[in-house]
């Protein structure tokens, strides 16, 4: 895992970093014109943090960031060490008594989509996401943006070699689930409370065909439009908030 400083931008990145790691804040900028009540509360919030703030327009922002979405707010920041390795995670959520649920995504490499799922797999509470390193986004700015501060509290792991992961998870005993428009059984048919790991490939191409092999059992999304297929953070929500629902935690 890196060390080096990076920037987060936009007010869910940034504050919730605040919330979860004020002290691995080196400085927020923020965009002087800019003084709405958010912006306030996020300043007082700040302040009483002892967190450094520079002013900063919009173009200096706009470059710190790489993007023009930074809402008038970045900020340079140390890395926020979550769990050095999958083993390491499982062997703590499985301490605690803990049946796992893990979001394994194949092939997605749009920032917005992996941003999009990390904020779905923190509002779920799965303990994880993993994906291939070959064939998957890392997390940048753009993510973390997206991601609305789940990049810094939902574990992300790239493995270099998928299937032989999902193997690994079997020998824990854990169910890994893929899904796929053609199968039988539907997400809701899966008992979902065991051991999980949920697997979903890109929009369009799906899984690739070594992963569609290693998977426990198949399981689809019904269909009810003439659409075919949901985007992969959305097909994210309906499998983990199902999982949620089973395991008692939906209320």
């Amino acid at each position: 895992m890196s060390t080096l400083p990076k920037v987060i931008f936009g007010f869910h990145a940034v504050g919730v970093r605040l919330k979860v790691a004020p002290a691995s804040i080196i400085e927020v900028y923020a965009d002087p014109t800019r003084r709405d009540a958010r912006m306030r509360q996020f300043l007082q919030r700040a302040a009483e943090a002892g967190v450094r703030v520079i002013e900063a327009d919009a173009q200096r922002l706009a470059r710190l960031a790489g993007s023009a979405g930074h809402q008038g707010l970045a900020a340079r920041v140390h890395p926020v060490e979550l769990a050095r390795s999958l083993d390491d995670l499982l062997d703590g959520v499985e301490a605690a008594g803990t049946a796992p649920l893990l979001l394994v995504l194949d092939g997605v490499t749009d920032p917005h989509n992996l941003g999009a799922c990390l904020r779905v797999a923190d509002g779920a509470g799965a303990h994880a996401v993993i994906a291939p390193k070959d064939h998957a986004v890392g997390i940048n700015a753009t993510v973390a943006k997206v991601a609305s501060g789940a990049a810094e509290t939902v574990p992300y792991f790239m493995v270099t070699n998928l299937a032989r992961t999902l193997g690994e998870l079997k020998e824990r005993s854990i169910w890994i689930v893929g899904t796929a428009g053609e199968a039988e059984q539907t997400v809701y048919d899966m008992d979902l409370k065991v051991p999980t790991a949920l697997v979903l490939g890109a929009e369009g191409d799906g899984m690739r065909q070594l992963t569609r092999k290693t998977c426990d059992v198949l399981a689809r999304i019904p269909m009810r439009g003439a659409v075919e297929s949901l985007n992969v953070s959305v097909a994210s929500g309906v499998c983990l908030y199902e999982a949620l629902r089973q395991r008692g935690q939906g209320a």
